[in-house]
């Protein structure tokens, strides 16, 4: 099958969740035989080659603006899939729901993955609020299918706008990574450091974070992954402090990404807003011990294999001393039991099979008959 795949930056993953879904699908279904295509933005991904692990690449200019980067970028795509005829079209970010329909109208069936509520993140004006609302009221006619990554999305769609949707969630890899390399230039050493990794908006309590840490007496260091390109003022607040035990690297990716969250003590996730977080599915992959905001969401990916707070920052720092705290034994059972909570529900096949599966349903096509197609191949 060709697959179109709209609504993100691009590949290679530079940036956050839905560039990182798109790279780990993409490239799988490539292997299954399929042809898929990723639309990617020039302020994002440049212009590289025509093909990066056998995807290929459609890149578009776009408006480098907090409120109209993705919607036109996303329109811009849309126009040229109309004359670029695929089996199906994948959406990413439930903002582009009114793009759906036209490919849907032209005989191409149309996927959205609405993600999270993203209306509900402080960085939106309240017009950006409004499109969102608009756009959760449109995934009720506009779409083929509707994806959700939670159960806790998936019950807000069937519950507010009657919506049935496909539950699939993101995937991680379930295995450490060895190499150290990125360590040393940070003053790291494995195990002494907990480990933050978001983009630092103020939904995702960067901020907590690092005042929750300056409160603890521990001999660990914090390290700060992550960077926003609208939220300059709030992290340079994050930014600000006197704790020499905290370290700032921006945004980090590929093996040096991988190194930090397979050798951290703990992993700290904060975010408030949205469906499954991939740094946290991530980080549990790499059988890092989580300490995880008190929200519907995490406590769904998390829950029971990792240690909840409350959004004050004495809660987190209690339970950063906790971990610091903690014998060689106590912190393998935490590390075991996130290691195996991914490795059975958040494998990155599975979730291939499933949009696979759900790609073959809307296309007509078979997916034993695929499936057996590539075995023989």
């Amino acid at each position: 099958m060709k697959i179109a795949l709209l609504g993100t930056r691009g590949i290679p993953a530079r940036y956050g969740g839905f560039e990182t879904f798109a790279e780990e699908l993409c490239a799988r279904l490539v292997e299954r035989g399929h042809e898929p295509t990723v639309y990617g933005r020039t302020n994002n991904v440049g212009r590289p080659g025509p093909l990066y692990r056998g995807v290929r690449l459609v890149v578009l200019p776009t408006v480098s603006h907090k409120y109209f980067d993705t919607l036109v970028h996303t329109c811009l795509a849309t126009f040229h899939l109309l004359f670029h005829r695929h089996h199906v079209a994948l959406f990413c970010n439930g903002a582009n729901a009114v793009f759906t329909v036209l490919p849907r109208l032209l005989g191409m069936p149309t996927v959205l993955n609405v993600d999270g509520l993203d209306r509900q993140r402080k960085k939106w004006n309240a017009f950006a609020r409004s499109w969102y609302r608009m756009s959760e009221w449109l995934t009720k006619w506009f779409p083929t299918a509707v994806v959700a990554d939670a159960a806790v999305i998936q019950k807000y769609y069937a519950e507010t706008y009657g919506r049935k949707t496909h539950l699939i969630s993101y995937g991680a890899p379930a295995h450490k990574v060895l190499t150290k390399a990125a360590l040393d230039p940070l003053g790291l050493d494995p195990g002494g450091y907990f480990l933050y990794v978001s983009r630092m908006e103020p939904e995702n309590n960067a901020l907590l974070v690092v005042r929750a840490f300056e409160q603890t007496n521990v001999p660990h260091k914090l390290v700060m992954v992550g960077d926003a390109p609208y939220a300059k003022d709030y992290i340079r607040r994050v930014q600000s402090t006197d704790d020499p035990r905290i370290v700032f690297t921006g945004a980090v990716f590929g093996d040096g990404y991988h190194e930090l969250q397979s050798h951290c003590l703990a992993y700290i996730q904060a975010t408030e807003v949205g469906g499954v977080h991939p740094a946290l599915i991530e980080a549990m992959g790499r059988g890092a011990p989580v300490l995880f905001l008190d929200t519907p969401e995490n406590r769904e990916v998390a829950g029971g294999v990792g240690l909840m707070y409350s959004k004050d920052e004495r809660s987190l720092a209690s339970i950063m001393e906790s971990v610091a705290s903690m014998s060689t034994d106590e912190l393998a059972d935490l590390s075991k039991s996130s290691h195996e909570r991914v490795r059975k529900r958040y494998d990155w096949e599975t979730v291939v099979d499933r949009y696979e599966e759900l790609f073959c349903q809307l296309a007509g096509v078979s997916h034993s008959n695929e499936t057996a197609s590539r075995t023989a191949r």
